[in-house]
């Protein structure tokens, strides 16, 4: 996994801060990416933190504590920032896909961090307030305490619980049916591409629920739906038509993204698009495209260090 410069990797000695720090990157990275749904912007703040840490003027005696305090609230100040650009945004806005299972040190063994890193839960969170996000992030995926997620944000215990059961109660009514990934999912995958490439109309239209919704995401760089496509047909004949188009040397290769199998289609090291899926019962309910070049890059790096 691409990791921001530290000293160890300009070629210094590790200090034992450094080292401190290393071990809670991915915690950081973690809740990091959770609150703002894009790598390269979660990386940006956990090097943020690291340099804050880095300077401060005397022995940080908690810096679990005091470097998740940094980055949530590097988060939060981000997110109110980039309110306006995501409300510009070309297109259909989707989170910014990440490579799991062996080629990134993200933790979470339990079921809500597994759905939580899914890009489905992602475009949930992304209808709460950066406040509601961040406290539902540190609570119910991280399990932090309420008094402790008082003091990393400035808010009182009891104004964290009102935050978190007004965000657990949207999400409640609205979080999409997550199942693990899973073998199961794997051969569904591969068998949604062979009926893809074969032109498999039949095949495919079993594959997907009736009201089957595909996403793409352009941000105005590369051509994409520009709304989301609903129903088996209009589905059927947009993929039909996006893999008639394949050239030489183009090659579709399935990896783990955000904790299911998704297609990745290559041209040489260039990544064109991430393909990830929502099953439900055995079949696709969502399917979501990511093209946009700058949300692309960071899969490309994880591929790349992994070589």
């Amino acid at each position: 996994m691409h990791r921001a410069p530290t000293k160890r990797l300009l070629g210094y000695a590790m200090t034992s801060e450094t080292q401190t720090f290393e071990s809670y990157r991915p915690l950081l990275f973690s809740i990091a990416y959770r609150m703002l749904g894009s790598a390269m912007e979660a990386e940006d703040m956990v090097q943020e933190a690291y340099l804050r840490y880095e300077k401060a003027d005397e022995p940080i005696e908690y810096p679990k504590a005091y470097l998740t305090t940094i980055v949530t609230r590097l988060c939060l100040d981000h997110l109110k920032s980039a309110k306006t650009q995501r409300e510009q945004y070309i297109g259909t806005w989707l989170p910014e896909p990440i490579l799991t299972g062996g080629l990134t040190d993200l933790p979470g063994e339990s079921m809500i961090q597994q759905e939580s890193i899914t890009l489905a839960f992602l475009v949930l969170l992304e209808n709460l307030s950066p406040m509601e996000r961040a406290i539902f992030v540190l609570r119910d995926v991280f399990d932090y305490r309420y008094a402790e997620i008082a003091d990393i944000i400035g808010k009182n215990e009891a104004n964290c619980r009102r935050y978190y059961h007004r965000a657990k109660q949207f999400l409640s009514e609205r979080r999409p049916r997550f199942e693990p990934s899973s073998d199961e999912q794997t051969r569904l995958v591969e068998g949604f591409l062979h009926a893809l490439t074969n032109g498999d109309v039949e095949s495919l239209t079993d594959m997907l629920v009736e009201d089957a919704v595909f996403y793409g995401d352009g941000g105005g760089k590369v051509k994409a739906v520009g709304q989301p496509l609903i129903g088996q047909k209009a589905v059927i004949r947009f993929l039909t038509g996006i893999f008639r188009l394949y050239e030489p040397g183009m090659r579709v290769e399935i990896s783990e993204v955000n904790g299911a199998p998704a297609l990745l289609l290559w041209k040489d090291d260039k990544l064109y698009f991430v393909m990830s899926f929502n099953v439900v019962d055995g079949k696709f309910t969502d399917i979501r495209n990511m093209l946009n070049p700058d949300k692309l890059a960071f899969v490309e790096k994880q591929v790349l260090s992994s070589e």
